[in-house]
């Protein structure tokens, strides 16, 4: 399989820089994620007709490049950077916000030669070299965008033989999952000929006006680079399909089990599912603690709600945890009814309760505080938010994949599929447990 090689890097600024003192103080949400890594997911397509020559290649990055100007227009935070205030008081403390001075977001072009799509979409593993090599800013951690003055937006657009990979790179302290598909969406508008994006982003934080503790101020090793994140080199990925039939069936099965009809989601079905499967796999001791750490968006759980648009994370972590027996023995039903129950209580005074009591003493997450045995599952993404609604003007992508960031054994992508009410799991995890993985009876390649 051939390799990547860089064409060229540039540096996209937006058109019109519409406000260039603007300021955004970062929130505890933003803020606990300091010390990790970006976002990093990609789309692949077809090329577009007629995309053979030189010319028409270099027209295309072209076209590409005058598109995310305008876009950027919109979006002033991903043209900027991280910067800080220090408080040289009794506090000896630092705060974070994001300057919005237009410094610009990275832009490459590759190529990769000998590399087709179907390279990339028909293996049984994910070529993970390949597709890692398909993104920018690979290796940089969201404090790296301080103390190396970092770009907080990466694009590359790579060149295959018989397709387009447009990878997206996004520090994680500026923007959730939420955040970065409304920029990759209102992109792939911009680019398809629209005037103007169809959903303003919302970069106000009145919701913590009122809070003494804001803007937060945090200690200073808070900001410092204690070094990168590489996942190890044996994980391996696979992405197993679940039908909107086969969802339906766990969905049924769990409320089934529990007596209910319609208290499970979807997604809670799906999630016990692969959880339970991978546990077995896993072989743990039955006595063991078992943990899946799930992300709970909150933008519609707080009164009054954030606007669906609003820019900037606001999601919470949760670590639902059971024994390995009962996890096994207590079936589909009672796993789902146990993160359905942790999802329901992150109430609009949970939430309030952890933003202020976060402001008042910050707890910065780190790789070396989250637990990193064979014993936990990490889901992060959405299949709710739009990945094949990004037609750039030549067609809807054919596949969604993600980069090396927050690679760790245990990981789980969620997409959606390309057939409506369909689901995609990228799972990442060690050889032996994705070689055991023999329930097909609702996933399949």
């Amino acid at each position: 399989m051939g390799r990547t090689q860089i064409i060229s890097k540039s540096t996209v600024c937006a058109a019109i820089h519409r406000e260039p003192n603007l300021r955004i103080d970062l929130t505890p949400w933003d803020l606990k994620l300091i010390q990790f890594d970006t976002i990093q997911k990609g789309l692949l397509f077809r090329k577009p007709p007629n995309d053979n020559t030189d010319a028409s290649s270099l027209n295309l990055i072209h076209h590409l490049k005058t598109s995310l100007s305008r876009t950027l227009d919109y979006f002033p935070a991903l043209a900027g950077r991280l910067a800080t205030i220090e408080h040289h008081d009794d506090s000896n403390t630092i705060s974070v916000y994001i300057n919005c001075n237009n410094a610009g977001a990275e832009f490459v072009h590759a190529t990769a030669d000998g590399v087709s799509v179907a390279d990339i979409i028909s293996p049984v593993y994910v070529p993970n070299e390949i597709v890692y090599s398909f993104f920018p800013l690979n290796g940089v951690t969201n404090c790296q965008c301080i103390s190396e003055a970092k770009p907080l937006l990466g694009i590359q657009v790579t060149e295959l033989v018989d397709g387009i990979f447009i990878a997206c790179t996004i520090n994680h302290s500026v923007v959730d999952g939420t955040s970065f598909w409304h920029f990759f969406n209102s992109w792939s508008e911009i680019s398809r000929g629209s005037d103007c994006i169809s959903k303003l982003p919302v970069l106000e934080r009145g919701f913590l006006s009122e809070s003494e503790y804001f803007p937060i101020r945090l200690p200073l090793w808070s900001i410092e680079t204690s070094g990168t994140h590489t996942p190890p080199p044996n994980l391996r990925q696979r992405v197993f399909h679940f039908t909107k039939e086969n969802i339906a069936k766990l969905k049924a099965k769990a409320n089934a089990e529990i007596g209910s009809t319609n208290k499970i989601s979807s997604l809670q079905a799906v999630l016990s599912q692969i959880w339970r499967s991978v546990n077995r796999n896993r072989s743990l001791d039955p006595d063991e603690e078992v943990l899946f750490a799930l992300g709970i968006g909150v933008r519609q759980r707080l009164q009054p709600p954030l606007p669906p648009e609003y820019f900037g994370n606001a999601a919470q972590g949760e670590f639902v945890s059971m024994k390995g027996r009962d996890q096994l023995e207590q079936g589909l039903g009672n796993v789902a009814l146990k993160m359905n129950k942790f999802i329901v209580a992150h109430t609009d005074e949970k939430i309030k309760n952890f933003l202020e009591s976060w402001g008042k003493n910050p707890e910065i997450l780190t790789w070396d505080s989250l637990p990193m045995k064979n014993n936990a599952c990490f889901a992060s993404s959405s299949p709710r938010f739009n990945f094949y609604g990004n037609d750039f003007g030549w067609g809807r992508p054919m596949a969604v994949r993600s980069g090396p960031a927050n690679k760790v054994d245990g990981k789980i992508t969620l997409f959606a599929g390309v057939e409506e009410g369909s689901v995609d799991v990228e799972a990442c995890f060690l050889p032996e447990t994705l070689q055991d993985e023999q329930d097909h009876r609702y996933a399949h390649r």
